[in-house]
């Protein structure tokens, strides 16, 4: 109420009693409006919860305005509705009205309030909630709610003044709180739009900070298995990563032989620099359950220190719970005797194999700071896998091509050494045969000891074959006659160089012997000479080979490859000999000169490039110790 209200109802003729009474009910009024301002004030700056503080608003509206009840309808833009809920018994159901429909429609539809003494003669009323509901209203008071850009975002509607009828302070009163309600409205969906992005952002950010652990681990197992040079090592890098990113004390990868189909069992824990071996049977254990299934199998130890296989497997097969030991399978027993300890909780995941079969497992036990493995665990341990697989494998080809390719040279070098042992016995038979006529004792001392020396010779060349095809060595340097090994490397290159009309000139200063590994060497050659093919092939040219041999210390023998092509391009020629450098040439891997240098470096020998536009010089030098 007005103070000019308050003033002009302590005048006229009415009694004292009665002007006091009224002026107290309107001072009650004010206070309970006061207060409701206040209140709902206060609930804005102290809750976020949107329900709570409305439920406030319109409590406190039905109270200032003495009013039956209130609701307070939302627009929902999107489909151009009011959207209120009401109860009706013991239901919550909803009431939806279009834009323009009923009283409420209306204010929202005008931005203006309306006052509506007789709700049952103004033709927008619609009488229908009060036929569901049973409630009769008579009033009716409603007002917009608009937020601070002077939107419409819904209706406030207060029912029924319990005495007389509202007024224009009423009007007024809903009004202001009408605005509360579109205050505390829009700071709701703010503060919920906020939290929404911040959620996204935290999601999003754990996410990148997966991927970049998951690329840290990715790219640190990629050059762990790089420096391997052998399937221990290799099985070293896969372990120790699978340790470190899943914090596991121990670890084992099990690999099927392709030969003899055992299944062989390699372990390490965190303390050990080697790997202890374990033989299996066909389907045992955990490992034979991993690979039979195919599938990752998840140990879990419980609060009595028992184990039992994880809820589900990534396929979704349903686990069987078992006692402590059997956890690990029957595989516990050998394999917590190599550990030295007991395995309550592992995580095994299968190695895929050709055609989907997998050829082994990578099992790890006991993780150090909890319980059990997490699925966490083993999300990162099926990464891991996935890329040792490809790794193993090609591992197990490339081993697997040495053997082959070691075992062919030995096949086609053992004739030539049929022919280099020769020698050493037809020296033996002299020797014998002077021996057996001469009588002075030292001069067949004399002929003893170089007969001797002849064998020692014979048992260089036994284990220099031997060391070779156990893989010892990488390289089988023997003694090769250059005239004929140069006349097959002519009779091999002539044909395509004379088909891409190129010339072809081996220039031998040198025809005696040297030593070297025929086949690496050959390799050499063929590598230089197909380069500088490619080189020439549009302009013609002559390639020229060149050998000589060195006055030097150690004798060593010197082949140039000269071409008369373009030469090397000056952006690639400081890094000419590294791997997967090429000047781009179709087809061409960057390989081919990288092989060069390993196979020179090997031999203990050197190799050095000098290019101009008028064609490229390689310059290949092996000590002949």
């Amino acid at each position: 109420m007005s103070v000019k209200s308050l003033v002009s109802a302590t005048r006229g003729p009415r009694p004292a009693e009665a002007r006091v009474a009224e002026l107290e009910e309107a001072l009650a009024r004010e206070v309970r409006v006061t207060n409701a301002l206040r209140e709902v004030g206060l609930a804005l700056g102290t809750t976020h919860d949107l329900d709570q503080v409305l439920e406030l608003i319109l409590e406190k509206i039905t109270d200032a305005l003495d009013a039956d009840r209130a609701t307070l309808y939302l627009l929902d833009e999107a489909k151009d509705e009011l959207i209120s809920r009401i109860v009706i018994g013991d239901e919550v159901r909803s009431i939806r009205l279009k834009v323009g429909q009923g009283i409420a429609g209306h204010v929202a539809r005008t931005g203006k309030p309306l006052h509506v003494r007789d709700a049952y003669k103004d033709p927008r009323f619609s009488p229908e909630w009060d036929t569901l509901s049973g409630y009769r209203t008579r009033s009716i008071l409603a007002g917009p709610m608009k937020n601070h850009l002077g939107r419409t975002i819904g209706v406030i509607q207060v029912l029924n003044k319990r005495r007389g009828d509202f007024s224009t302070d009423d009007a007024a009163l809903l009004a202001a709180l009408a605005t509360q309600a579109a205050v505390s409205i829009d700071n709701s969906r703010l503060f919920l739009a906020t939290i929404q992005k911040n959620m996204q952002l935290i999601e999003t950010k754990e996410q990148l900070e997966r991927r970049v652990r998951d690329l840290k681990l990715l790219f640190s197992l990629e050059s762990a298995m790089a420096r391997a040079a052998s399937l221990e090592e290799l099985f070293f890098a896969v372990l120790g990563e699978a340790m470190r990113s899943c914090e596991a004390r121990a670890a084992g990868v099990a690999l099927r032989d392709p030969v003899s189909g055992e299944i062989v069992f390699n372990l390490v824990d965190d303390k050990h620099t080697r790997l202890r071996r374990v033989s299996l049977a066909e389907g045992h254990g955990l490992v034979g359950t991993v690979m039979r299934k195919n599938d990752v199998v998840l140990v879990r130890a419980d609060q009595n220190g028992k184990s039992e296989k994880g809820e589900r497997t990534e396929k979704g097969e349903k686990a069987e719970k078992r006692g402590a030991k059997s956890a690990a399978g029957k595989t516990a027993p050998p394999v917590d005797e190599k550990l030295g300890f007991a395995c309550h909780s592992a995580l095994g995941v299968p190695l895929e194999g050709e055609e989907g079969v997998p050829m082994g497992a990578v099992v790890l036990y006991n993780k150090r700071h909890e319980k059990h493995f997490t699925d966490e665990d083993r999300g990162l341990l099926a990464l891991i896998t996935a890329n040792a697989s490809t790794a193993i494998q090609l591992q197990l080809a490339r081993e697997a091509r040495e053997r082959e390719e070691r075992l062919t040279t030995i096949g086609r070098l053992m004739s030539g050494m049929i022919h280099d042992v020769k020698t050493p016995l037809t020296v033996i038979r002299g020797y014998l045969q002077m021996m057996q006529k001469e009588d002075r004792a030292e001069l067949r001392d004399g002929y003893a000891e170089q007969a001797l020396k002849q064998f020692e010779h014979l048992s260089s060349m036994t284990r220099d074959v031997l060391e070779f095809a156990r893989g010892e060595r990488t390289v089988l340097i023997r003694k090769v006659y250059l005239k004929p090994f140069f006349d097959a490397v002519k009779a091999e290159l002539e044909p395509e160089f004379q088909r891409r009309g190129l010339e072809l000139a081996i220039e031998l200063n040198d025809k005696g012997t040297a030593r070297f590994d025929e086949g690496k060497l050959l390799r050499v050659i063929h590598n230089l000479a197909r380069n500088a093919e490619e080189a020439m092939t549009d302009k013609g040219g002559r390639f020229l080979i060149k050998v000589t041999r060195e006055k030097s210390a150690d004798a060593a023998i010197v082949m140039t490859f000269s071409d008369t092509g373009p030469g090397i391009p000056k952006e690639i020629e400081h890094r000419l000999f590294e791997s997967f450098v090429t000047s781009g040439k179709k087809g061409g891997t960057g390989l081919g000169l990288a092989i060069v240098k390993k196979i020179t470096e090997e031999h203990g020998g050197t190799i050095t490039v000098h290019s101009t536009n008028r064609g490229a010089t390689f310059k290949l030098r092996l000590p002949q110790k």
